[in-house]
């Protein structure tokens, strides 16, 4: 099998940069923010940033280069290349399971986008009166009867034709696809989010929006679940603890810079967030329904604020424009949400490719097969609980879990003056000295308290949900885990 690189630096930070830009960024970050103290909420954000984000993302970016040097391109093959135990490599399962149960369901909220386009592109979703808007997504979902869609046809059809399209990146490889799909898709999104942030700006009364999100109520900072919110989202946004980034930075080669190239895809994603996301949303939603509704949407969850509040804002500015407006804002969406999902699909791919010694195509195939037979309980169930019990455990507690790990093995089993070195080796910067530290001995306090908390907070409410499909999607994500785990055993060997 020919090893692959990427062939420019400004296409990998591309990539990297555009598996962390999402739909987190133009929707979840901006009802966090106004949930958590709108303008407040930048102090734990930041600080989390810092003390989180960056380190974790140059020890992922080290862990990938430094598989590259074997040829290793997954979490479970880099632990045991470079640890020689077989305990580390089941530990490094993870970075397999928690990317791909996100990619099913990712997905799926990713075909949304592209349906959501199509319908704003031909008028059919703006012909849909005001008060039916939310009914519409029900029915277009198969969970509402409405006169718009007979079931849930139309979704799974839009499911299959966007499962296609990764799939299809997927088998043009780090190049052919991934790369040559960032550096497309990303250039673009930023002109369409430039495009949404001029509109919005030009509206009446946009400085009471705008106030709403950024100006700080200073006093929810001794709330621990607003730092909890923080800090969650950080993992969030830049892809840390997934097991994505290490893979991408294991196409790199031996003496590419990590310093720099992971420092300047961060920006990207951190300017996509704060300064595109917190401009388009929420602050659109103050101006046409005032303060107290808005926050009242900002709790419905970004579904809602997406794709129901938006639409019904473009409806105000006829019906030529809310056509134009809606499709710019979905195809926005729909390539932040593609450039993400075929990083989330990488690793698995990656290695059943390689361990089981599948042609691409063959790859294509097994992978396909299986995200589409795993999506359709998520499609049927919706309405059930399946997917945010899928989100809960693979989008966000084993997030934390993975990075608590990495950070202990890279501080304390490679070691910490070791680890630093090879984050700075061949860079372009010089990365201070204090972050030695933080990643030895900060971070891991800090995301072990995020972990106690995640465990003596959520936990509890989260085991309490005991319904039939509730308790199948656990299972099934347990059964998925032990099959990881047996591939690994079997594949993965100990000499390695």
């Amino acid at each position: 099998m020919k090893k692959e690189n990427w062939t420019s630096k400004a296409g990998v930070i591309l990539a990297v940069a555009g598996s962390a830009v999402g739909l987190g960024n133009f929707l979840r970050f901006p009802q966090q923010a106004a949930q958590n103290g709108g303008g407040a909420f930048m102090i734990p954000y930041f600080i989390a940033l810092l003390l989180l984000g960056i380190p974790l993302m140059w020890v992922e970016w080290s862990f990938g280069r430094m598989g590259a040097e074997h040829d290793q391109h997954t979490l479970p093959e880099i632990f045991q290349s470079l640890l020689k135990k077989p305990f580390y490599k089941y530990l490094g399962v993870l970075g397999l399971f928690i990317p791909y149960v996100i990619f099913v369901y990712y997905t799926y909220i990713e075909s949304w986008c592209l349906g959501y386009a199509v319908f704003s592109a031909s008028g059919k979703y703006f012909t849909v009166p005001q008060s039916q808007i939310g009914n519409f997504f029900g029915n277009y979902l198969g969970i509402q009867g409405g006169e718009w869609f007979s079931g849930f046809f139309v979704a799974i059809t839009f499911f299959l034709i966007t499962m296609a399209l990764n799939l299809y990146f997927l088998y043009g490889g780090i190049t052919g696809g991934i790369e040559k799909l960032c550096n497309f898709a990303m250039p673009v999104l930023f002109v369409l989010g430039f495009v949404m942030m001029f509109k919005i700006f030009s509206l009446p009364n946009i400085s009471l929006g705008m106030g709403f999100l950024w100006n700080p109520r200073f006093e929810v900072l001794s709330n621990p679940k607003v730092w909890l919110a923080a800090a969650g989202q950080i993992f969030f946004t830049l892809s840390v603890g997934s097991g994505i980034i290490q893979t991408y930075a294991s196409y790199l080669k031996k003496n590419d810079d990590i310093a720099l190239s992971g420092l300047t895809s961060s920006f990207l994603n951190e300017f996509a967030e704060v300064i595109m996301g917190g401009t388009i949303a929420i602050p659109a939603a103050v101006v046409f329904f005032g303060a107290a509704m808005t926050a009242e949407i900002a709790q419905k969850g970004t579904v809602s604020l997406g794709f129901n509040t938006l639409p019904l804002i473009f409806q105000q500015f006829g019906y030529g424009w809310c056509k134009f407006f809606g499709f710019i804002w979905f195809v926005l969406l729909f390539l932040a949400a593609i450039t993400s999902s075929v990083s989330l699909a990488q690793p698995m791919f990656a290695f059943i490719q390689k361990r089981l010694n599948l042609s691409k195509g063959k790859a294509v195939a097994v992978f396909g097969l299986s995200s589409i037979v795993y999506c359709l309980p998520v499609i049927l169930w919706f309405d059930k609980g399946f997917m945010d019990e899928m989100d809960f455990w693979g989008g966000t507690f084993l997030l934390v879990v993975l990075a608590f790990i990495e950070l202990i093995i890279y501080g304390w089993v490679i070691g910490g003056q070791k680890g630093f070195d090879e984050i700075n080796r061949a860079g372009k910067i010089r990365v201070p000295k204090i972050y030695r530290y933080i990643i030895q001995y900060i971070a891991p306090v800090y995301i072990g308290a995020i972990l106690l908390s995640f465990i003596f907070i959520n936990l509890p409410d989260v085991l309490k949900a005991s319904s039939p499909h509730i308790l199948l999607s656990r299972g099934i994500m347990v059964v998925l885990f032990c099959l990881m785990c047996l591939l690994v055993k079997y594949t993965v060997k100990e000499d390695e």
